[in-house]
């Protein structure tokens, strides 16, 4: 359990494998399918009951993270409507970058969205996952249309995504949409440096610094300045 992903204390569940290949990524490890365990519905359901009064008494829930769980969206369709008919609050962590159909139905049983938005520049947002930004920002703009409660997640990583014209280019861009409940900046950390080196991968910002506070500052201010609680 945590109390990041999400309000109250979480019950988070990392699924494995992820079309991105973002370049600070913490779980590595859940990039490829096949490195997961596989497990039933049933058994996750039984686990996420133990914890059920904390979870409760503190306003939390489940937070599906990964991975990417929108690339098993069946089965994670199946956790949030067993965890709806439960009465546990249910949380997606997710990139968005998904076949937005598929995603629908695993949308009507979810309770909060948290978007992570990586960039708004598309050559960054490229660099930083290998991936496009449009079926991102076409899925915050589906969020909209349902008013889904969405929390966004914006990772500040000096030298690449704290330019203030590609922060502005996001608060602009979230201004617009009416379901959304806060921004989170983050900021860059390293702490899943160690696993990219178990794991043989390269890791390429092993000389990035995390953000100053007077850098984070300036971050927030901008998304305040337009209107949107960011913390």
């Amino acid at each position: 359990c945590g109390t990041v992903d999400g309000p109250g204390i979480r019950f988070v569940i990392f699924t494995s494998g992820c079309p991105l290949r973002c370049l600070y990524c913490s779980n590595p490890d859940c990039r490829y399918l096949e490195n997961g365990r596989k497990v039933s519905v049933d058994e996750i359901i039984a686990e996420i009951q133990k914890y059920k009064s904390y979870m409760e008494a503190s306003g939390g829930g489940v937070t599906i993270s990964g991975g990417e769980p929108l690339f098993q969206s069946t089965f994670v369709r199946e956790i949030c409507k067993r965890c709806r008919s439960l009465g546990i609050h249910t949380a997606l962590d997710t990139s968005g970058f998904c076949d937005l159909e598929s995603a629908k139905s695993v949308l009507e049983f979810v309770d909060l969205v948290l978007l992570d938005i990586k960039s708004f520049d598309p050559v960054t947002y490229t660099k930083l996952t290998s991936v496009a930004i449009e079926p991102t920002l076409t899925f915050a703009k589906y969020l909209d249309e349902i008013n889904k409660p969405t929390w966004i997640r914006f990772v500040l990583v000096p030298g690449l995504t704290d330019d203030p014209e590609n922060i502005a280019g996001l608060a602009n861009f979230i201004a617009q949409l009416n379901n959304i409940e806060r921004v989170e900046v983050l900021p860059f950390h390293k702490m899943g440096e160690y696993k990219w080196e178990q794991l043989g991968f390269e890791y390429l910002l092993k000389d990035t610094l995390t953000p100053s506070p007077k850098q984070i500052q300036a971050a927030l201010d901008i998304f305040r300045n337009r209107g949107i609680l960011a913390i």
